[in-house]
């Protein structure tokens, strides 16, 4: 699973004008499955996700986790992230896993987002989403698991 984390300020997702998920001061997580995935790489980057200390504490330093802080975290699914730009000018995604699986285990992921931690959202899986974003710092890591 390849997990593109931005701390944002706030952010949005929305499928034919209409929001289906929003926060305020949180994460937004691009989140990219591969063929290879199974629950417990999702388990993995999830707790990552929750715990990576990407928010500053008093001394201004990233000491503080989005657990920590309580922010929201928007979770879309987004499988160009896993695509081979090695060669070429046009990006192959063999390296994505199939729909049916990349669905079955975002669907799991975000269920147990939801289950543990209360200020979750999400976009709709292969849904044409447009996401509004204020990244804060910039701040955005990769995370693999």
């Amino acid at each position: 699973m390849i997990g593109l984390i931005q701390r944002v300020s706030h952010a949005s997702v929305s499928v034919d004008n209409s929001i289906c998920g929003e926060i305020n001061q949180g994460i937004l997580l691009l989140l990219a499955v591969e063929p290879d995935d199974q629950h417990s790489d999702a388990d993995r980057l999830l707790e990552k996700v929750l715990n990576y200390r990407v928010f500053s504490d008093d001394d201004g330093k990233m000491n503080l986790s989005l657990r920590e802080i309580q922010g929201g975290l928007l979770v879309v699914s987004q499988f160009t992230l896993a695509a081979n730009t090695k060669k070429g000018l046009r990006p192959s995604f063999t390296s994505a896993a199939s729909p049916d699986h990349a669905e079955a285990l975002y669907n799991y992921f975000t269920e147990c987002a939801k289950s543990i931690h209360n200020h979750t959202q999400c976009g709709i899986f292969a849904a044409d989403m447009q996401v509004s974003l204020c990244n804060d710092g910039p701040v955005t890591f990769s995370l693999q698991v």
